[in-house]
C-alpha cells in the first residue's frame, strides 16, 4: 500500500508543480533523481538479506513467531486494504514535495519516486518468500499477543472457514 500512498502523493504533487513552474527541462536533474531511485532499488534488495546492519528482512522473517489467534487479525478483505492505506505517509510525502519544488526546484516534485524502488523490491521479497514458505507474515500490534508488538508473526496461509 506503501506504493499507492507514494504515486498518489506523486500525481497530485507532479500535477500541481508542474502546472505552476513548468516541467523541469535539465537533464542532469533527471540523471540524479533516476539514480537516487536506482539506489533505493539496490537498497531494497540489500535490506532483504540476514545482515542486520544491511535491513535484515530475511532474518525477520525467519524469527518470526506463531500468530496464536490469526481470526483476531483477519479482517474482511475491504477492510484489510482500507486499514493497510496511510494517510499520514501520503500527506507527508506531497507536502515535503510541494514545500520543497515551489521553493527550490521542480524536480523535487518527484521525489516521492525515491520510495518506491525499495518498497516494491521488499513486497516481491515478502511475496516470494511468504510463498516460498507457504505461512502468511503478520507485522505490528495484536493485542492477544503484546509481546510481538513490532515483531513479525506468522500464521497458516490457508484461510480459516467461515461457515
Amino acid at each position: 500500500m506503501a506504493v499507492a500512498e507514494a504515486v498518489g502523493a506523486l500525481v497530485v504533487t507532479a500535477t500541481v508543480v508542474f502546472g505552476v513552474r513548468g516541467v523541469p527541462g535539465d537533464e542532469g536533474e533527471w540523471r540524479f533523481l533516476a539514480f537516487l531511485a536506482a539506489f533505493s532499488a539496490v537498497d531494497g534488495v540489500l535490506s532483504c538479506t540476514r545482515l542486520r546492519w544491511l535491513g535484515g528482512e530475511k532474518r525477520r522473517f525467519e524469527n518470526a513467531v506463531p500468530l496464536a489467534n490469526p481470526d483476531s487479525v483477519l479482517p474482511a478483505p475491504r477492510e484489510s486494504l482500507r486499514r493497510s492505506f496511510d494517510v499520514g505517509f501520503g500527506v507527508f510525502l506531497m507536502s515535503l514535495g510541494l514545500v520543497f519544488s515551489l521553493i527550490w526546484v521542480p524536480i523535487m516534485a518527484l521525489w516521492a519516486v525515491l520510495f518506491l524502488p525499495e518498497r516494491l523490491v521488499k513486497g516481491a521479497y515478502g511475496f516470494h518468500w511468504e510463498r516460498r514458505h507457504g505461512i502468511l507474515l503478520w507485522r505490528g500490534c495484536v493485542p492477544e499477543q503484546p509481546l510481538g508488538k513490532g515483531q513479525y508473526l506468522y500464521s497458516s496461509a490457508r484461510q480459516p472457514d467461515t461457515a
